[in-house]
């Protein structure tokens, strides 16, 4: 084994992962055949681990492949408890120490970061490349008759994995985690910095005009100061964005139906194969993140959802690594007291305080507020963390009032349950673009970390929404079912009929391998 380069053994606790999208056999290997290896290399966060993991989940359904998964020690240490206890993946940690980056101890996920040391962790990254490399080569060569990995596939904020595939003449994959619309936007926006070129709020995107007008408060702060010879700019072109055309091929946790204009925009610009292989998801009970870590115990979350109407709860979240203005979080606190609903709020510090420290209430919501929601049964706040699949999959919910990060709005049409979008960086504003205006499922309600934005207005898109028996709102449900159901079909591997996102898996399992067989 190299050295640096070590595998942890697995500690078991329940994982369980939906069946019905991982029966797969690949047609172009057999039982019969020795198992091939594969690597999976995700980018340091959660919204980036969880669906590689349940993709290597699947694939090891399939059992012709040896999985080794890699990443830093501490989000490795995190995830040898959550792999079932008879899994064969081989988790495996490349050195890695934060302090050397001029990140806080022990930052290795952006999970544990404040928004403006992302950009400091994407450079610390780079780091990992020498220990990766070493890692590869020492696997091309046989040992115990085992060849060289038929594929590598790593994450699209990790574009430098490229060129130690082709190095090594492996079949490299990119794994992109978000919905192809907002990657296609999101790159070319960073390629062609298009408002740059104009007086106008509004403008067309020179590659993409399928995509529709764009507007000034869709870019996050980083991209609206970028002129093209700023260092960011550099880096995200150079480091991120230019390995994508390289790659042999793209895979998107997304589905085909429902995404089609990005995946359109890929195929045009790399003419690369691009497969739609999603959604790749934990079912509810899956948790990578420990118990421990949750503002609330599952139990005392059901019990308060079990009591509550069908279809009557609005679930409140900005993810793991995102919030809100002070004075947004008191106008959304508003809104909520106000609108007589029921709701679960998952509470984290607000802009300009450390995400990860202990919430004030006296500071950051309204008086008495806490005591309020206590008092009136309405309300649930939970501190950090909440269990999020088992909320979204439960029959009190309405709707989701959301960040717009990918996994989360996967996770949410998966289960049928209308958004409420309030997109705070990167491609979530279009993601938002996306659901709203392409799809149907989603209305904004207001659009940026720093927005200003009146508690009467959220209230009335809250009421709108959760109006499920006419209107927006019955339009709005009747269309997440729809969505729904594209997302289950995509996802089916019966004798009789396989859905696209599995047909889409086949392709890409049979490809890596037919192009490790013939040597191209």
């Amino acid at each position: 084994m190299v050295i640096g380069l070590y595998i942890r053994c697995h500690i078991p606790v329940f994982f369980i992962f939906s069946t019905s999208s991982c029966s797969l056999i690949s047609t172009a290997a057999t039982m019969a055949e020795p198992k091939q290896h594969m690597v999976m290399f995700p980018y340091m966060g959660q919204g980036h681990i969880i669906p590689l993991l349940a993709l290597a989940l699947c694939i090891e359904k399939t059992n012709n492949y040896t999985i080794t998964f890699v990443n830093t020690p501490l989000n490795i240490k995190r995830l040898t408890s959550s792999l079932p206890p008879n899994s064969s993946i081989h988790l495996l940690e490349l050195p890695f120490n934060s302090s050397d980056h001029g990140l806080p101890l022990d930052a290795e996920n952006m999970d544990s970061l404040p928004y403006h040391l992302f950009i400091t962790l994407f450079q610390a990254s780079m780091s990992l490349k020498p220990h990766f490399r070493k890692l590869i080569s020492s696997l091309t060569h046989e040992q115990n008759g085992e060849k060289k990995p038929v594929c590598i596939i790593s994450d699209m904020f990790l574009g430098w994995c490229q060129e130690i595939a082709q190095e090594f003449g492996i079949f490299h994959a990119v794994f992109i985690s978000c919905s192809a619309f907002g990657s296609a936007c999101y790159y070319s926006l960073w390629l062609n910095l298009p408002h740059r070129s104009t007086d106008s709020d509004e403008f067309l995107l020179p590659d993409f005009p399928e995509a529709g007008t764009f507007h000034v408060t869709q870019l996050s702060e980083a991209l609206r100061v970028a002129d093209g010879s700023d260092p960011t700019t550099a880096f995200i072109r150079k480091e991120l964005l230019s390995p994508w055309s390289k790659a042999d091929g793209i895979l998107f946790n997304t589905v085909e139906d429902i995404d089609k204009l990005g995946l359109m925009y890929f195929s045009r610009k790399f003419g690369r194969q691009v497969w739609t292989i999603g959604p790749v998801l934990l079912s509810p009970g899956s948790q990578i993140r420990s118990r421990r870590d949750f503002g609330i115990s599952l139990e005392e979350c059901k019990i308060w959802l079990d009591e509550k109407p069908s279809c009557s709860v609005l679930y409140v979240s900005f993810g793991s690594q995102n919030t809100i203005s002070p004075s947004n979080m008191l106008q959304l606190a508003m809104a909520l007291e106000a609108s007589g609903k029921n709701f679960i709020w998952v509470l984290r510090p607000p802009i300009g305080f450390d995400i990860n420290s202990e919430f004030q209430a006296n500071q950051w919501l309204p008086g008495g507020f806490e005591d309020r929601v206590r008092a009136s049964g309405r309300g649930l706040l939970v501190h950090k963390w909440a269990p999020q699949v088992e909320i979204l999959s439960h029959k009190s919910l309405s709707a989701f009032l959301s960040h717009c990060g990918w996994n989360s709005l996967v996770e949410a049409m998966s289960y049928g349950v209308p958004i409420l979008g309030w997109p705070l960086v990167a491609e979530q504003f279009y993601n938002v673009k996306l659901l709203a205006e392409e799809i149907g499922v989603c209305v904004e309600v207001a659009r940026g970390r720093s927005c200003e934005v009146f508690h009467q207005e959220i209230m009335e898109k809250i009421d709108m929404v959760m109006k499920y028996e006419s209107g927006k709102g019955k339009e709005i449900r009747k269309k997440t079912w729809e969505v729904k159901e594209m997302i289950k079909n995509a996802l089916k591997d019966e004798e009789n009929f396989q859905g696209a996102s599995m047909k889409a898996m086949h392709q890409f399992l049979d490809v890596a391998l037919m192009t490790r067989r013939t040597g191209n």
